[in-house]
């Protein structure tokens, strides 16, 4: 630390939303006052602050960028006495775009640092966008010599960060962010982090969104480390917050907090998720079908704990089917929960489509056909309440489900929001235990012993279908997240029979996939923008 002079940097970790580019400023302001309330020498702010991340295709439009622009000069002015590091979408003379980040100091642009490394994967398509930029950007303040870096530029090793660039020239490296959260990401941020650190003999700052967008979940947890790799202190995570911290002192700060269990995290993932997307889209209640299953009684916990139980209506709709366990279970969640609760019959419903039907279904046996009606008659019976009402349709389908196609088309997938959508159902077992372990205990036992069912006849199970749930999920987790192919799948240990019936099961559903609603990313490699198959495919796995 040079001069041993104090030196406070604030990391203002705020949740913005795409395309609102007043309500960001907004943010933007506030922390600043914040900051400077606080001494602090520089306040910085996450990757694409002004425009929200990621924009997609609003960047094509030419009147997003110019007022992207305007924002970011009306913050001069509020910047007096500190450095505020801002990300924005810049323009050069040519019209190219880049993932940028402006250097206000004491009211003057000081420099505007340039992305260089652009993601191009999972789900990012920044290529698609943006212009990499070229070399390092290193400012000077108050004593302290400051790298800046933009999210992949830490990630790649063939960044300038790990080369001579930044090695025994900087002693603060910034880096903002905008990194979409799965299960253990934050483990693997710190170790990248700490051994930059080392490698470096600089602190590193890295600065992450946090908040819900779409199918994404920005999870926060910002944190800054010493040049010896020791985590200095973090941001909750999950939540908007601040890292405020004097590099000078940091011998007597303590560690960070210890990560979260995956279940903690990952059911503060879902919650995040649902209750922004439902916000930021203009909703404030939502409807759930509660069938007595653990995936209606997980969804409608979630739904609960990000909404209040003053925005969350459950419908129970029993059909000839249903037995009365599972109807007594979902009025227990409900009255457990605290929510109001609708019961409504659809079998006079299905009913009526049966005799409507009779002419052509004359003489053929029962099958899936109408097994379908009945969930086609669930969903058509949530989304008109739901019009009635001006609510959003929370829907129930689970990874494992959504892999293997079990589930109906503009049935139990009809809806706004699929909250579980990337939970394969052993992890779903997890999260309720974990859910249960609260005080208020919501979920009954006899739901999460029950063998899963869609009660669409009589004595069904899940498994008359499908493999058991520890298989399928195994064989989902090599073939879809890691994208083995069949053959090195059954030498995972898998069971030839399984991995060839899975396989067929996950590539004839893309069709379904593609029609669902989206939901919370919370695994490596989540169906949709993670995974981009084509629907018509004759390629043998």
């Amino acid at each position: 630390m040079p001069s041993g002079k104090p030196f406070k940097i604030h990391l203002a970790q705020i949740n913005t939303t795409v395309g609102d580019l007043p309500g960001n400023r907004q943010k933007i302001v506030n922390a600043i006052h914040q900051a400077r309330l606080g001494r602090a020498d520089l306040v910085s702010f996450p990757e694409l602050t002004i425009a929200g991340y990621p924009p997609e295709d609003l960047l094509y439009k030419k009147k997003f960028i110019k007022e992207n622009r305007k924002v970011l000069e009306s913050l001069r002015p509020e910047t007096a006495g500190l450095v505020a590091v801002v990300g924005f979408v810049d323009q050069d003379k040519k019209g190219l775009l880049y993932n940028a980040a402006a250097v206000f100091a004491d009211r003057k642009l000081l420099k505007v640092y340039r992305k260089n490394l652009l993601p191009n994967y999972g789900v990012f398509d920044e290529k698609r966008y943006f212009t990499a930029g070229s070399g390092p950007a290193i400012i000077a303040w108050k004593g302290m010599r400051i790298g800046l870096t933009i999210c992949e530029d830490i990630w790649q090793k063939e960044s300038y960060v790990y080369q001579k660039s930044f090695r025994g020239k900087v002693s603060l490296i910034l880096n903002i962010s905008a990194s979409p959260y799965y299960m253990g990401k934050q483990s693997e941020r710190f170790s990248l982090v700490q051994n930059l650190a080392r490698h470096t003999g600089a602190f590193v700052a890295y600065h992450n969104l946090v908040g819900g967008q779409d199918e994404l979940v920005f999870d926060g947890g910002s944190f800054v480390v010493s040049p010896q790799g020791r985590i200095l202190c973090q941001a909750k995570r999950f939540e908007e917050d601040a890292v405020a911290v004097d590099l000078s002192v940091t011998e007597k700060i303590k560690n960070a907090p210890a990560l979260m269990r995956p279940e903690e995290e990952t059911y503060q993932a879902l919650c995040l998720g649902t209750r922004d997307y439902v916000r930021k889209n203009g909703f404030k209640k939502v409807l759930v079908g509660l069938s007595g299953g653990i995936d209606s009684a997980l969804v409608a916990c979630v739904a609960r704990d990000a909404l209040g139980k003053e925005n969350v209506i459950g419908v129970t709709m029993p059909s000839r089917y249903t037995s009365q366990e599972t109807l007594q279970d979902a009025k227990v969640l409900a009255d457990n929960l605290d929510i109001t609760c609708h019961a409504i019959e659809m079998d006079p419903i299905f009913a009526s489509y049966l005799k409507t039907l009779e002419p052509i279904f004359l003489g053929q046996p029962h099958n899936i056909a109408e097994e379908n009606l009945q969930a086609r008659v669930r969903g058509n019976i949530l989304m008109a309440i739901a019009n009635k009402f001006g609510h959003m349709v929370l829907t129930t389908g689970n990874k494992s489900e959504m892999a293997t196609g079990y589930c109906t088309l503009y049935g139990d997938m009809a809806g706004g929001f699929a909250v579980i959508k990337d939970v394969p159902k052993t992890l779903v077992f997890r999260l309720a235990r974990y859910r249960n372990a609260f005080s208020d205990s919501p979920i009954p036992v006899s739901t999460i012993a029950r063998p899963p069912s869609a009660e669409l006849r009589h004595n069904q199970k899940d498994q008359d279908t499908l493999p058991p749930y520890s298989e399928l999920d195994r064989f989902i987790e090599l073939y879809v997240e890691k994208d083995l192919s069949v053959d090195e799948v059954i030498r995972k240990g898998i069971q030839k029979d399984v991995a060839l019936k899975s396989a067929k099961m996950v590539d004839g559903n893309e069709y379904k996939r593609r029609q669902s609603p989206p939901g919370v990313k919370i695994t490596p490699k989540a169906f949709g923008r993670d995974r981009r198959m084509p629907i018509t495919n004759r390629f043998l796995p």
